[in-house]
C-alpha cells in the first residue's frame, strides 16, 4: 500500500504561482512512477505531469512550458510548480504513483482556484 497527502493548493489570482506537495508513504520502494493529474468540473481527469524512477519527466499539452515536476526521494515528497496560473487550471490536482505491478495509488487532492 501507498499513502498519499497533496498540499499547497489554494486561491491564487491569475498569472500568480504556486508548488503543490504530495507527502509519499508505505510501499516507497515499489514505487516507479508519480504524476499529478487535475479534475476540473464536468471534465474528465488530465495528466498534468509525470516523473519516472529513472527522473524522466512527460508533461500535459495544456501545462507545457508552465511546470515542473520534481520528487525528492530523500522527504518520499513530489512537487509540482505551477506559474503563470490561468483561470482554466482551476481544478483539484491529484497525486498518483503507480507500482511495480502496475496498480495505481491516488491521494484525496488538493483544490486549486485561479481568479481572473
Amino acid at each position: 500500500q501507498v499513502q498519499l497527502v497533496e498540499s499547497g493548493g489554494g486561491l491564487v489570482q491569475a498569472g500568480g504561482s504556486l508548488r503543490l506537495s504530495c507527502a509519499a508513504s508505505g510501499s516507497i520502494s515499489r514505487i516507479n512512477t508519480m504524476g499529478w493529474y487535475r479534475q476540473a468540473p464536468g471534465k474528465q481527469r488530465e495528466l498534468v505531469a509525470s516523473i519516472t524512477s529513472d527522473e524522466t519527466t512527460n508533461y500535459g499539452n495544456s501545462v507545457k512550458g508552465r511546470v515542473t515536476i520534481s520528487r525528492d526521494k530523500t522527504k518520499n515528497t513530489l512537487y509540482l510548480q505551477i506559474n503563470s496560473l490561468k483561470p482554466e487550471d482551476t481544478a483539484v490536482y491529484y497525486c498518483c504513483a503507480r507500482i511495480t505491478s502496475g496498480f495505481f495509488f491516488w491521494g484525496q487532492g488538493t483544490q486549486v482556484t485561479v481568479s481572473s
